[in-house]
């Protein structure tokens, strides 16, 4: 019995100390009628699909299969598991940055496209969805370090993240994914 109590103190101080865990410098440029405008935030990656983008007060969220956009004080969210665009955005960047092993290249909606060292997925949703906040998301991969995520809108605006400077086995509190 302690045997066993032992191993499961070992899993649990371990897993708080995933190689998953990744944190990266996250530049936010926000494109509106040939405006342009940036701002820098954080990416938090986690083990169990965890994944936040956050720039001051705005967040992109990825809580297991729920999705939080934060623009201030607003909120809008969606399920990967109701929404196909989510669902393959949520496995691609499952794949990317916690070593997830969904074949997204099964997806219809998705593209992959290589040149050299990087690797683009475009997710276009399907053309009869009129309710869609995004028109496609851009996911853009050098090696195997995600360098940006585009969403891009229906009047041609759109929201860019850039991501530099990754740092693993950082220590992430659940309390970013909220």
């Amino acid at each position: 019995m302690k045997k066993l109590f032992f191993i499961l103190y070992i899993f649990a101080v371990s897993s708080t100390f995933s190689f998953a865990q990744t944190t990266a410098t996250a530049v936010k440029v926000v494109h509106k009628a040939k405006k342009t405008s940036s701002v820098n935030g954080t990416l938090y990656a986690k083990k169990a699909s965890k994944v936040a983008i956050i720039n001051g007060k705005d967040a992109l969220i990825m809580n297991g299969t729920a999705f939080t956009m934060k623009k201030g004080p607003l909120k809008a969210k969606t399920d990967a598991n109701k929404d196909m665009q989510y669902r393959t955005f949520h496995d691609v960047l499952e794949n990317l940055l916690l070593d997830g092993n969904t074949d997204v290249s099964k997806y219809s909606d998705t593209k992959i496209s290589k040149s050299g060292n990087t690797t683009t997925y475009t997710i276009t949703p399907n053309a009869g969805n009129k309710k869609l906040m995004f028109t496609s998301f851009v996911l853009t991969v050098t090696g195997k370090e995600l360098k940006s995520i585009r969403l891009n809108q229906q009047n041609g605006n759109y929201t860019e993240y850039q991501f530099s400077n990754y740092k693993t086995g950082v220590t992430i509190d659940d309390k970013v994914f909220k």
